[in-house]
């Protein structure tokens, strides 16, 4: 039997975007919720699912674990200041936060209520348009 072909990751290109027209920040932020994945966790943490962290997928520092306001906050404020990516229905696909050195990105899980998982991203993972 043949061996299957490993799949190969594309490497991403991850950019700030333009806003689509119309678009209040303000209040999109506000409907933007974090809910978190037990794919970037590796101890109980407030998404209240068991950890079960992906091979690959960069583990969210275990002091965020019990802090759900203040990472919902740095999603919200990243919306306000339109450091999102491009668009999946009524909300960005991909939000950036800048923490210290730390640039953490939110991806969309549910879209059509807004809630967003998010994780660090690894040094050399860039975002272009980021301040």
């Amino acid at each position: 039997m043949k061996k299957p072909q490993r799949q190969r990751r594309r490497a991403q290109v991850r950019r700030v975007e333009g806003l689509p027209v119309g678009i209040d920040l303000k209040a999109l932020a506000a409907k933007a919720t974090y809910g978190g994945s037990p794919y970037h966790k590796d101890i109980p943490s407030f998404a209240g699912r068991p950890p079960k962290p992906r091979p690959g997928a960069s583990i969210c520092p275990r002091g965020l674990a019990k802090q759900r306001d203040r990472v919902e906050k740095w999603l919200r404020e990243a919306i306000e200041q339109g450091h999102v990516g491009l668009w999946q229905g009524d909300f960005p696909l991909r939000v950036w936060h800048r923490e210290g050195s730390t640039v953490f990105e939110a991806v969309l899980t549910r879209s059509k209520v807004g809630e967003y998982h998010g994780y660090p991203l690894e040094p050399n993972e860039k975002v272009e348009g980021l301040p």
